[in-house]
């Protein structure tokens, strides 16, 4: 790994390396520009930090307190960002589906949201090109979408219990169904610049650390890459400040290093913190929001799941937690459950769970304790769920705010303020229904519901309008010319389906729109 001197001018600071970050530095660096990442949380190695433990592996949540406002405040966590080099995709569960084109077109299609600035074709090649470098594993014949230009490079996992159980009651239903494609591998797998990774043990841990690296967190694949063609990654230093030259551009990082203070000089800054953390460095420097519209339009997917019990031994903890999806209800059509009357749509997906997650989703939905508890709890290895992955439109009601609060660093402590609408009420209405309907229809009983947002999306929206956006298409600041920020804080929309892959995407698409416009500039 190279390393750089604080004190020379680097072409690029990358902050955060999650699935925005670390693609990016992976592509800089390999067209030969100075990069240096910078990451808030530790550099773990994954065999010697990475145990078979829940609260163990707790360490890679983001763990700083954010305050929850609205009338459904979203939980924050291991539900939304994470720490350490490779973010969040520590402790993804590597869902990997693409988006349908007309995600990208919701208001398009019903009026109400946001369109991307950009068709489905932009980004199908980063799709492809991220599917074979991480070794997907997904079905030869997807029956959803776009006919597939190549097929993924490894057939699917096992479908575990749930996901079998999911399959029979879908099949009762006439619902199809399909192995879910997913950034862990079902062979070994060689990636250029990374070497020889090893297949999945289906230990299902995958909502936490992978210590064998068969899930494709950033730090087993992209951050290798970047590292080997070059860059430089400091974990542990906590970016506080953007610094402006007189020309308007950002000249230098500020960041806490070793509890020290540390300066990067740049040429220019890629902001890949996330959903929260970009807003909230960009609102406590005052920066890049001429728009007013930094911290605002924050999403969170719908995200029901209905659990139930079954006489067969489940054993939830075993293989890929999302073994098996069904799209089906993409654009749900009236005979699956009825008139649809809400915008855009939503996945199924069947889901694994390790007990203290279980147990912990139980007492909060159910209002277990004590005796009442441990009895509920003999029945885990008896129980699957079914959750979806559904749109969420942006209101002006859901936005982040800087709070008085500070943190142990002595800086603000965001506050999100979230309320579903009515749109997402009525699609979480419609899923209990197919949900329930699958689970009867499987044989489950004493089904049971935990109401839920995930991923949190949205607060620093591109768009081809400067008074309404605050990047343009390609990520890049209408207010500062060397200011890119790459992330899902940029979704104008939520889409219906896991944001990993997308921000993969969008990560390299403006890696390479960038490289364009400094070729053209040279």
């Amino acid at each position: 790994m190279q390393h750089y001197t604080t004190s020379e001018t680097v072409d690029a600071v990358v902050i955060g390396t999650g699935a925005g970050g670390a693609p990016l530095l992976a592509r800089l660096a390999a067209a030969g520009l100075k990069v240096v990442a910078l990451e808030a949380g530790k550099h773990w190695t994954p065999y010697d930090d990475f145990p078979t433990d829940e609260r163990a592996q707790s360490k890679l949540f983001w763990n700083d307190e954010r305050l929850s406002a609205g009338e459904d405040p979203l939980p924050f966590g291991n539900n939304n960002s994470g720490t350490g080099v490779g973010g969040s995709t520590l402790h993804y569960t590597a869902y990997t589906p693409r988006v349908q084109p007309d995600d990208l077109r919701l208001r398009s299609e019903f009026s109400v949201g946001e369109d991307w600035p950009f068709g489905f074709e932009e980004i199908e090649p980063y799709y492809d090109e991220i599917e074979h470098f991480l070794g997907v594993s997904g079905p030869a014949n997807y029956p959803w979408g776009p006919v597939r230009k190549r097929q993924y490079p490894l057939g699917p996992l096992p479908i575990n219990a749930p996901g079998q159980l999911m399959e029979r009651g879908c099949r009762e239903l006439g619902i199809r169904t399909s192995p879910a494609a997913n950034a862990a591998l079902s062979a070994p797998y060689f990636q250029e610049g990374v070497g020889w990774r090893q297949a999945c043990t289906n230990r299902g841990f995958c909502q936490a650390g992978c210590n064998i690296g068969a899930k494709a967190s950033m730090d087993v694949t992209y951050i290798p890459l970047a590292i080997h063609h070059g860059a430089e990654v400091r974990p542990e230093s906590f970016v506080t400040q953007l610094v402006k030259d007189a020309s308007g551009k950002i000249s230098e990082v500020i960041y806490i290093r070793n509890g020290q203070e540390e300066r990067q000089r740049c040429r220019y800054v890629f902001l890949c913190a996330g959903t929260v953390e970009t807003p909230r460095l960009l609102l406590m420097n005052g920066l890049a929001n001429t728009s007013g519209q930094v911290g605002r339009n924050v999403m969170a997917h719908t995200a029901l799941q209905i659990w139930g019990e079954f006489d067969e031994d489940i054993r939830p903890y075993k293989g890929i937690p999302g073994a098996l999806i069904s799209e089906d209800t993409h654009r749900p059509s009236d005979q699956i459950a009825g008139p649809v009357d809400f915008a855009g749509g939503y996945l199924l997906q069947s889901i694994g769970v390790m007990p203290l997650t279980y147990l912990s989703q139980m007492a909060r939905a159910r209002g277990l304790w004590g005796d009442a508890l441990k009895q509920a709890a003999t029945t885990y290895n008896h129980v699957a769920g079914i959750n979806i992955l559904g749109d969420c439109l942006p209101y002006a009601h859901n936005y982040l705010e800087l709070s008085d609060e500070k943190d142990v660093r002595g800086l603000p402590k965001p506050r999100i303020y979230f309320s579903n609408g009515e749109n997402e009420e009525r699609m979480t209405s419609h899923a209990n229904q197919v949900m329930r309907s699958i689970w009867e229809a499987a044989g489950a009983k004493n089904l049971w519901a935990f109401p839920r947002n995930a991923h949190v999306i949205g607060t620093c929206r591109m768009g081809n309008d400067p008074d309404r956006a605050v990047v343009d298409a390609e990520g890049r600041s209408y207010d500062i010319p060397n200011l890119y920020i790459s992330d899902n804080s940029t979704f104008p929309s939520a889409l219906s389906v896991n944001p990993a892959l997308t921000i993969m995407a969008l990560s390299l698409r403006t890696a390479d729109r960038f490289l364009t416009r400094s070729n053209r500039l040279d």
